[in-house]
C-alpha cells in the first residue's frame, strides 16, 4: 500500500507522485506517516521532507507551510520547496555564508529576526543534500543514542 504525495508552492507544483513513507519536519517536531495514517492537519517548519521510494530515500527542503494527512492522501503547501537534486552545493554553502555573516550584523530585532530566518532556510538547503537516510549505519546509530538517552 502507497500514499499520495502532493507538494505544491505557490508557482508550481514540486511533486505529485505515490510514495511508500515520509518523514515530515513540523513545528512540534518530525514525524513520520506510513499508510494508512491517522488524519492530521499541521503546521510543516522549515526543514527536510524526507520521502521513500522503494528503497530509494529522496530529500526535499521545504519553507514552512502546512500538512493535511489522511486517507493515504498528503497535502503539503509550502511557502517554497527544492527537490535536493536541483539544489546547486556551490551556491547553498555560498548562501550559508552571507546567511551567517548577514546575522552577525544583524542589528535591531526585525534584522536579528529576518537574518535567523534567512540562516535556518540556507541550513536546511545545505541539510538537504548531506541528508542522511534514516536507514543508514549513522542514522541508526544515532537512533540507538537517543532512545538510550531517553532511557537514563
Amino acid at each position: 500500500m502507497t500514499l499520495n504525495l502532493c507538494v505544491l508552492t505557490p508557482n508550481r507544483s514540486v511533486w505529485n507522485s505515490e510514495v511508500n513513507e515520509i518523514i515530515l519536519s513540523t513545528n512540534s517536531g518530525q514525524i513520520g506517516v506510513l499508510p494508512n495514517h491517522a488524519p492530521i492537519a499541521t503546521a510543516v517548519d522549515i526543514g527536510i521532507l524526507r520521502i521513500r521510494l522503494k528503497d530509494q530515500w529522496l530529500m526535499l527542503a521545504l519553507m514552512g507551510g502546512f500538512a493535511r494527512i489522511g486517507n493515504n492522501e498528503i497535502t503539503v503547501l509550502v511557502n517554497d520547496a527544492e527537490k535536493s537534486s536541483d539544489i546547486d552545493p556551490q551556491e547553498a554553502q555560498e548562501t550559508l555564508e552571507i546567511a551567517e555573516a548577514n546575522l552577525k550584523k544583524a542589528e535591531g530585532k526585525r534584522q536579528i529576526i529576518e537574518a535567523n530566518l534567512a540562516l535556518r532556510r540556507a541550513r536546511t538547503r545545505v541539510e538537504a543534500l548531506n541528508a542522511i537516510s534514516p536507514t543508514s549505519s549513522v542514522a541508526k546509530s544515532n537512533e540507538e543514542r537517543v532512545v538510550a538517552i531517553g532511557s537514563i
